[in-house]
């Protein structure tokens, strides 16, 4: 055997000190989201890596040269309840102080490896601005249609947050966790530039929905089940409809949900000067007419009327307390619905029907795209269904001002074309709880 040469002993220790010099790949951040955790002049940042490394985001105003300004947070372990039981580390540091309205960028890690450089904008403070927001439910690893064009409408700085209602991936919890990693790098360019803000849906059920609750990071403190926030002239609400379905994992918790919907709706109208819009988010609907046996297509659907159909239902909560837009999914389709309460409709009239409706409106958005493809519609449309559109698209919600609000149905089947276009108009004056 030929005695190894000096000089290839030297190149290769050098290759493997460089290699440590810029991080091993199991220490460079990935899956890098942003979310608003409620507190004006703020942002968290949230990311996972491999190993446990320190939790760092720097960040500046300038796209080249060097970021000023520091944050550190923390990490917690992460363990998949798949057979391989994977183990990965979930990275948070929430960034204070920032200037309202202003682009900033930053990028997270450590010494150990840092991800490339994002931008995103500093939400305004106060009520008197123009949020605009992407929504949809149920995008997939795998044929996430509507994906392309929001990263499209992202970097154009279409928007000021996402929400997500419900259903990731396909599932977060397949193939040990993995579907869930490629999920979080392919919305990265969206969620990396915009807080991403979600409720659970029945895809994220495994192992309690263990998946969802360590990779997202919304405010309160129920691991992102249910909490609230404001934006512009509206309060956005975010809950769980799987309480209602997964009794498994705790009768409680839908009791608990629904005294604590009860008491930040009876805070949100206090504050109704200030932020009109009411707007709610859930996974799946209290209505719908589409062609399968969903909860949503039962009259005495449970998320409407509550569990044995009389305890802890919603329809009458949000009817009490003047919810203006309910925001659902789980419907691979797009549905608009009348302005309705106990399947009548109450429209503010004839000609104008959602110029002061005397009932909430509904959206069904769950079209982005997955491996289960479109939900078809039943044959005739219900008397309260206004628009159906089965086409994978995704929607687009501008809350104008504290009285009017524009909802658009994007349509990627059609190339962008909108094929919803819909303005909801709330008079100061005439707002009140409906009952």
């Amino acid at each position: 055997m030929r005695p190894l040469c000096p000089c290839r002993s030297c190149c290769c220790l050098l290759l493997f000190l460089s290699l440590g010099v810029q991080g091993a790949p199991e220490a460079a951040p990935e899956q890098v989201h942003l979310s608003y955790p409620g507190e004006p002049g703020s942002m968290t940042v949230t990311w996972t890596t491999w190993v446990p490394t320190r939790s760092e985001v720097q960040f500046g105003l300038q796209l080249t040269g060097p970021l000023p300004l520091r944050a550190q947070g923390t990490f917690s372990p992460f363990v998949d309840g798949g057979v391989l039981r994977r183990k990965f580390y979930i990275h948070r540091v929430t960034l204070r102080g920032l200037l309202p309205g202003v682009q900033y960028v930053y990028r997270c890690g450590s010494s150990q490896g840092w991800s490339r450089r994002f931008r995103f904008r500093a939400l305004k403070n106060g009520p008197h601005w123009s949020p605009r927001l992407a929504v949809f439910g149920d995008l997939g690893a795998d044929n996430p249609k509507a994906l392309p064009r929001l990263r499209r409408d992202t970097q154009q700085g279409m928007y000021d947050a996402v929400l997500h209602v419900g259903d990731f991936a396909y599932n977060m919890d397949q193939d040990n966790a993995r579907v869930g990693d490629k999920f979080m790098r392919l919305i990265e360019p969206v969620a990396a530039s915009l807080p991403y803000m979600t409720c659970p849906g029945n895809h994220e059920e495994r192992y309690n929905f263990s998946n969802y609750k360590a990779r997202f990071t919304m405010p309160g403190n129920t691991e992102g089940l249910w909490y609230s926030w404001d934006l512009g002239p509206a309060h956005i609400i975010s809950f769980s409809t799987e309480v209602y379905f997964f009794l498994h994992y705790g009768r409680h918790l839908v009791e608990r949900q629904f005294h604590w919907l009860e008491s930040d709706l009876q805070k949100a109208n206090k504050n109704r000067a200030a932020r009109p819009w009411i707007i709610t988010m859930g996974h799946r609907p209290m209505y719908c007419s589409n062609a399968d046996l969903d909860d949503c297509t039962w009259h005495e659907s449970k998320v409407r009327k509550g569990l044995r159909g009389k305890f802890y239902g919603l329809e009458d909560l949000f009817y009490k307390y003047g919810v203006d837009l309910q925001l659902w999914a789980h419907e691979h389709s797009y549905e608009r619905l009348w302005p309705i309460y106990n399947y009548q409709v109450f429209n503010g009239s004839r000609e104008t029907p959602y110029t002061n409706p005397r009932g909430p409106v509904h959206i069904i958005t769950g079209s982005a795209g997955c491996e289960e493809r479109l939900t078809p519609f039943s044959l005739f449309p219900r008397p309260w269904s206004a628009v159906r559109v089965k086409e994978y698209g995704y929607t687009r919600l501008h809350i104008l001002n504290g009285t009017h609000v524009h909802i658009q149905q994007v349509s990627d089947d059609q190339d962008g074309k909108i094929v919803d276009d819909v303005w909801v108009v709330r008079p100061l004056l005439g707002r009140m709880m409906y009952l």
